[in-house]
């Protein structure tokens, strides 16, 4: 018997924790729920009903109250928390259920995969540890079948190794792998509802693509209703039956997928759709256009070169070639994008054009002067003229220190002019992405996440570089947050001529922002050329296959009998 017929077999014999007493009613039924943290309201009056077998996204930017909704659910609302209204589900109110009956429910009947797989598992203990603890829930009396259970499911899901995914820590297993592992031990006491939140907005593409295929197959095969927290609604148009759109907390609009997709009735959704890389590959197009005239220069130097560059390092005694025989070049005023999945070599390159790395062979040249062998002090002058946008503005800031504080400390580590100088280059640096002086005394903590990555990018601008490696600079940032600062990356390179390498698992972006791309697989470039060419048409296998786990409307907006097709396909398997 194959695995996932033995994990089947296993599950139809665990009864749900609440029998149903209609099974024709909603699966879960949200009326007038209200949320305040203290005197902050965060959830006004949200009703909507997920009926069983079915999909349901929720589907807004930070702040919208998407997890709060969920955590009324889930009843992880922190202490203090007053929540009114109904949370239904299986016809039984979950807000006022005495915690010793609901946690028969937690796990059992709802299951939940959360955002980061990295907080969510402990570190110090192996995965089959704590993958025990989600196979007690499933009340199988017997340690050995708890264990094949287990075993199966990683099987079910996707993991090639169950055996050694169950004896590996967290560190040793990707983040997809991870994620799978999560949704292992969330289907494995066979719930009736699955909450995700936000399962797949750190991974790469292709990645992100798997498990959310895998979470389609599972939610039909199981019959199993996903309630689906994200930001993108790509992937919502995708993924879900139904879309509920919020906003400040309150619903903007709800409804079947293809309704709110091709047809948005409030200003905030069609914002949405708007921000989406995915469905509008050509929003940023005249801001672009200085760039593309760049490459078509033929006297234009090129600003950044690499030439049969290769780095190798020594892992476990085992040479590992990081970035081999890689060779492009960028042309100033534009912007080149590297992209890859995981372990590509995007990284240690952006790491060698920085000086951080030394190359074993070949050449870097930044506005023709090469890079190797020069000393730190010589170096140091180059990094006042190349400078890097980190991932996370959350974690790039000193959150001690003031806005004022972090945009002029460059200016202050090299030097540059007098105070009152300084003064006026920070003042001008926050103007150029944006901000006003108001912001100058505040600390990260008081600012948002579009606030904070735009401090970045001025600190980055303040000694006037040439070049800026933009590694994930948007990642961490809800679709809207990052439509804003893509904008003001792409009006500051039409305005000072700025040349950027743009590192990204998000392709759809890629396409938005870049002219020209490098696609890396395994340290190694396996095509490469305009954004438009590789984009269009793909020559290598692996380019291809990125391109087709973007969600899609990539290059044309799904249409509604497209969407309506996919509902209809689940709905039949499921019945």
């Amino acid at each position: 018997m194959a695995p996932q017929d033995r994990l089947n077999a296993s599950l139809l014999r665990i009864e749900t924790a609440v029998p149903s007493p209609q099974h024709a009613a909603p699966l879960l039924r949200i009326e007038d729920l209200s949320v305040s943290y203290g005197r902050q309201d965060v959830v006004h009056g949200v009703g909507f009903e997920l009926g069983r077998g079915k999909s349901l996204a929720l589907i807004g930017e930070s702040g919208s109250g998407k997890s709060t909704i969920a955590r009324a659910v889930l009843r992880l609302l922190p202490d203090g928390t007053q929540a009114s209204g109904h949370v239904l589900f299986d016809g039984h109110e979950l807000l006022t259920l005495p915690e010793r009956r609901f946690r028969h429910l937690r796990g059992r009947a709802i299951g939940f995969v959360p955002q980061d797989p990295g907080n969510a598992l402990n570190p110090v203990r192996t995965i089959g540890a704590q993958a025990l603890e989600a196979a007690a829930l499933t009340d199988e009396p017997n340690a050995a079948r708890r264990k094949a259970l287990i075993l199966d499911t990683f099987a079910q899901v996707g993991l090639d190794n169950p055996q050694r995914v169950y004896d590996s820590y967290p560190h040793q297993l990707s983040g997809g792998m991870l994620q799978r592992v999560l949704i292992g031990l969330a289907v494995l006491p066979r719930p009736a509802l699955l909450v995700a939140d936000e399962p797949t907005s750190a991974l790469d593409v292709t990645i992100q693509k798997r498990i959310l295929d895998l979470l389609s197959r599972l939610q039909s095969d199981m019959d199993i209703s996903l309630l689906l927290i994200t930001h993108d609604l790509a992937i919502a148009a995708e993924r879900a039956d139904s879309l509920v759109v919020l906003k400040d907390g309150a619903v903007k609009e709800a409804g079947r997928t293809s309704a709110v997709f091709s047809s948005p009735a409030s200003a905030y959704a069609r914002k949405l759709h708007a921000d989406v890389p995915a469905l509008n590959p050509d929003r940023y197009a005249s801001l672009r256009d200085p760039g593309f005239r760049f490459i078509g220069a033929a006297r234009v130097a090129p600003k950044i070169e690499f030439n049969a560059v290769t780095k190798r390092f020594s892992v476990d005694g085992n040479i590992l070639t990081a970035v081999d025989d890689v060779s492009f070049s960028v042309p100033a005023g534009t912007t080149h994008a590297l992209v890859g999945e995981s372990g590509s070599g995007k990284t240690t390159t952006i790491r060698l054009l920085l000086g951080l790395e030394e190359p074993d062979g070949g050449e870097i040249s930044v506005a023709g002067e090469r890079l190797a062998g020069r000393s730190q002090r010589s170096l140091r002058a180059v990094w006042r003229h190349l400078q890097l946008v980190y991932q996370n503005p959350f974690t790039s800031l000193d959150p001690t220190w003031t806005v004022e504080r972090l945009v002029r400390e460059p200016l202050d580590r090299f030097k540059i002019g007098t105070p009152k100088e300084r003064a006026d280059e920070v003042h001008e640096a926050l103007g150029n992405v944006g901000l006003g002086d108001h912001l100058l005394t505040r600390k990260p903590g008081a600012l948002s996440g579009g606030q904070r990555q735009r401090v970045a990018i001025a600190r980055s601008l303040v000694l006037k570089p040439d070049v800026i490696v933009l590694d994930e600079p948007t990642s961490a940032l809800d679709v809207s947050v990052q439509a804003d600062i893509v904008e003001v990356l792409l009006s500051l390179q039409a305005k000072l001529g700025l040349t950027y390498v743009f590192v990204s698992h998000d392709l759809a972006l890629v396409r938005q922002l870049a002219h020209t791309v490098s696609v890396m697989q395994r340290g190694r470039i396996v095509e490469h050329g305009s954004v438009t060419d590789i984009f269009d048409s793909p020559r290598h296998p692996y380019t291809a296959s990125l391109l087709e786990s973007i969600p899609s409307g990539t290059s044309d907006s799904v249409s509604v009998p497209q969407l309506e097709s996919r509902r209809t396909l689940r709905e039949e398997r499921i019945a």
